[in-house]
């Protein structure tokens, strides 16, 4: 297929309820949120989400579309707790398995290489493995320098049904290349899922010779469909296009959340959405 490129909605009409799904980004940065949005905007729920997470478990979990959330955390950075996603865990709406940051990375890198389990050392000693009773350990085959064997944590693959992941830029092949400081592992979502959906800020005809190699995060290889959408990872940051929209984040964080739904997600398409965004900066000048 040479020519990838989707709507919102054409992806979230590939999900469906009862999914794992994975979303990429990292607490409040490069977070594929008009995706998220889409997946508000349809019935789609019952939701395994696997994420480093932010906003994206927030109004997820807010909206009640989660089942069981697995995460290393759930922040806005300079917030350090997502409110809606405190509230929702505080009144029991979902399950979840929390993980170790490490051993959440080599639950990716298992399932993008296809293995049951990785071993780490990372959770032993501490109470990820007394709230996670279903985690295993395991011993390695191969005496150490003392003549012991080392014992380790058996991080379980995170395998997913579907992917979403934000990017700086993107072709219509699938290939999509970051520009900030981080990329944040959105390269083994896709790689650890059956399908991949990779949203950007611009849609480029191609990638030249003077492309940094190393920016070239996601190959087209593990790539389902590619969506356009510029100021797609509002309200988290996708730098350099665009820094994170902290005054929108804070009012956010401080609403309840019937009255941001209502005025920020009862619109039809994304740029309903943008639109009430800009028209809620116009009333704070």
């Amino acid at each position: 297929m040479s020519d990838k490129t989707m709507t919102p909605e054409e992806v979230v009409g590939r999900l469906r309820s009862g999914m794992t799904i994975g979303i990429g980004g990292w607490g409040s940065r490069r977070k594929p949120m008009a995706l998220v949005r889409a997946l508000l905007r349809s019935e789609i729920t019952d939701l395994t989400v696997i994420s480093y997470g932010g906003p994206d478990v927030g109004l997820l979990a807010a909206a009640g579309r989660i089942r069981r959330l697995v995460a290393a955390f759930t922040t806005l950075d300079s917030i350090p707790l997502e409110p809606h996603f405190r509230a929702a865990r505080e009144r029991g709406a979902f399950a979840m398995t929390e993980l170790d940051e490490a051993m959440f990375m080599w639950g990716l890198h298992a399932a993008a290489n296809r293995l049951p389990f990785l071993p780490v050392r990372a959770g032993l000693g501490s109470d990820v493995m007394t709230v996670n009773p279903e985690l295993r350990t395991v011993r390695s085959p191969y005496a150490d320098d003392e003549g012991g064997y080392e014992e380790f944590a058996a991080v379980p693959a995170l395998r997913m049904e579907a992917a979403l992941v934000h990017v700086n830029r993107a072709d219509r092949l699938g290939n999509g290349q970051y520009l900030g400081p981080d990329p944040y592992f959105d390269d083994l979502f896709c790689e650890a899922a059956d399908t991949a959906y990779v949203s950007c800020e611009r849609l480029v005809d191609g990638f030249g010779n003077d492309t940094v190699p190393q920016t070239l995060l996601i190959g087209r290889h593990c790539v389902t469909g590619v969506v356009e959408t510029p100021n797609g990872a509002h309200f988290t940051s996708c730098v350099p296009d665009h820094d994170r929209d902290e005054p929108f984040q804070r009012m956010y964080a401080t609403t309840p959340w019937s009255v941001f739904a209502e005025r920020f997600l009862s619109g039809r398409s994304e740029d309903d959405y943008q639109r009430a965004v800009q028209a809620w900066h116009e009333e704070q000048r």
